[in-house]
């Protein structure tokens, strides 16, 4: 009985740790290109960039955007545009649609 126990206990705690481990990377969401900065801005307030990006501007500089290479790639368009993506980053600082 006392095996019997232990045998439910620990089966227990492995369910409770393997249910909390990470989703793997392969099924992570797809980066999603967005059709305006309205769209964007409404999950990534202050815009989207590449890593060491600097935003162009005579004023206060935006520093609180979303770095992810991958999702920036996705709306700025650049050389290599896929079928429903649009060019967000209209002065090219390498952040598109940011916002302070």
């Amino acid at each position: 009985m006392r095996l019997k126990k232990l045998l439910i206990a620990s089966l227990a705690a492995s369910a409770v740790v393997l249910s909390g481990t990470a989703v793997p990377a392969s099924a992570a969401p797809a980066p999603k290109s967005y059709k305006n900065c309205t769209e964007l801005n409404k999950v990534y307030p202050h815009g989207v960039g590449r890593k060491g990006a600097k935003d162009k501007t005579t004023g206060k500089r935006v520093t609180t955007f979303r770095v992810d290479n991958t999702l920036y790639g996705y709306n700025d368009g650049g050389a290599v545009r896929h079928r429903g993506e649009y060019d967000l980053d209209r002065d090219n600082d390498g952040i598109a649609c940011e916002k302070r």
